[in-house]
């Protein structure tokens, strides 16, 4: 996520990191480096010339020439300007109460990922508690409907939809049949085209009219950059958008879109999708992301995910076996698949501090880890939790039922051995563990 523009404004962090003293030399070249970045990015030519000004302004101050620390000082100027241009705080849904219908339009181009995007919106808002009702009124791209249907259907929510060729008629009847069932938020997915053109915008206009939304929400690639961003403000100009949702936000390694679209169109981002299964869908934060570009991490958001996949109570007896050498192969596995719960290990790894730039792709193995799975799935109970008693034999095994080599088996037990030793030592070291919460802010 964002790891082009993210290496190089790390850089830029690394360079005045504990600076005593910074001059207008240094100023300038930096912002040069941050012009560059931006560009690079793909960021909108106006929005770049205007966070450049801003940024040399405010570090050539006295606020900065006089501060104890100012290469901080500068740093917390970049982060500031990042924070603004991705729109200073977080944009909730503008949703009515619970016993009250609300609307939620969406739209966007075909292959933005619209369709799944509303199925990702409808779980997420079931888990907050409301009732949701998606509405399949996509009747040009062929298997739209079927797609929805699919998708409501993995996810528990229902989907209405119709054989005809009207789709403002199935919004008004869609919406009929949410009041009478009483679903009180109701998510209309619409047709997108493979470019803007007269006809989408007069049916989308003429749904809007139909439907009333609370939440006029763009769906965007955010791998196409400045392209997201035009089209978004065309959008806005013929239809009108509350907020955009930013798809493929996981793989889009420059930010372009991200950067820009607040600046451009005045609407926040409200929703980024990070992945392709269908909780995967994250609230937007400007601040948290701003701090990941800076290769800051985002303990945050770390803290959150951990939260949703891991008890406080399973927490509190792991750490009991950890200071006590009892943790076994059997806890690692689930600890693994918890850990692939919370997404992608880069991702993860992005959102720890100082780990940006010091872990590099081949400290991250997934390949192996992925092996190590099968080597403990491929044990006796018994044997995950006492390894000691896998023998020569055991692990030939071993190595067969998970279609690996003893070798394989013999090194994963080897670094297992290693790994439970130093977890001894961090449970019971009460001052790391003090730093650790300090560090995040517990």
């Amino acid at each position: 996520m964002l790891e082009k523009i993210s290496d190089k404004f790390s850089d830029i962090v690394r360079q005045f990191s504990g600076k005593g003293t910074i001059s207008e030399k240094n100023i300038q070249e930096a912002v040069e480096e941050i012009k560059i970045a931006l560009l690079e990015a793909d960021v909108n030519l106006r929005v770049v010339r205007r966070f450049v000004n801003k940024t040399i302004e405010e570090a050539q101050g006295e606020a900065v020439i006089k501060a104890v620390n100012p290469g901080q000082q500068f740093i917390k100027i970049v982060h500031d300007r990042l924070v603004q241009l991705l729109g200073d705080d977080r944009k909730e849904l503008n949703l009515k109460g619970p016993d009250t219908q609300s609307v939620i339009l969406m739209m966007g181009l075909q292959g933005s990922g619209k369709t799944t995007t509303a199925a990702k919106l409808a779980y997420k808002l079931k888990k907050e508690g409301r009732r949701p009702l998606l509405i399949a009124a996509d009747l040009v791209r062929p298997a739209a409907i079927k797609q929805l249907q699919v998708l409501g259907e993995s996810i528990d929510v229902p989907v209405y939809a119709e054989e005809i060729k009207n789709p403002v008629k199935v919004v008004k009847n869609g919406l009929k049949l949410a009041k009478k069932e009483q679903y009180n938020t109701v998510i209309v997915d619409t047709s997108g085209r493979m470019h803007l053109d007269e006809q989408m915008m007069k049916e989308i206009h003429d749904i809007f009219k139909a439907a009333d939304p609370d939440e006029t929400l763009f769906v965007a690639d955010s791998m196409t950059g400045q392209n997201a961003v035009n089209i978004a403000k065309e959008f806005d100009e013929k239809v009108g958008i509350s907020g955009v949702i930013l798809t493929k936000f996981d793989s889009d390694t420059r930010g372009g879109a991200a950067l820009s679209i607040r600046s451009v169109t005045g609407k926040p981002i409200k929703y980024i999708g990070v992945g392709e299964k269908v909780e995967d869908l994250d609230p937007f934060y400007p601040e948290r992301i701003a701090t990941r570009i800076l290769g800051m991490g985002d303990v945050i958001s770390l803290v959150e995910k951990a939260q949703e996949s891991i008890d406080v109570q399973e927490a509190e007896k792991l750490q009991k076996k950890m200071s006590s050498a009892t943790f076994s192969l059997q806890d690692y596995l689930e600890q693994l698949q918890r850990m692939n719960k919370m997404g992608p290990l880069e991702s993860i790894v992005d959102m720890i501090p100082g780990a940006k730039g010091n872990i590099s792709e081949d400290d991250i193995n997934k390949k192996e880890l992925a092996r190590e799975q099968a080597i403990i799935q491929s044990m006796t109970y018994n044997e995950r939790n006492n390894h000691r008693i896998i023998g020569p034999s055991r692990r030939k095994r071993i190595a067969k039922g998970s279609g690996t080599a003893v070798y394989d088996v013999n090194r994963m037990l080897k670094k297992f051995d290693k790994m439970r030793l130093m977890m001894k030592k961090v449970a019971k070291n009460k001052k790391y563990q003090a730093q650790m919460l300090k560090q995040m802010g517990m």
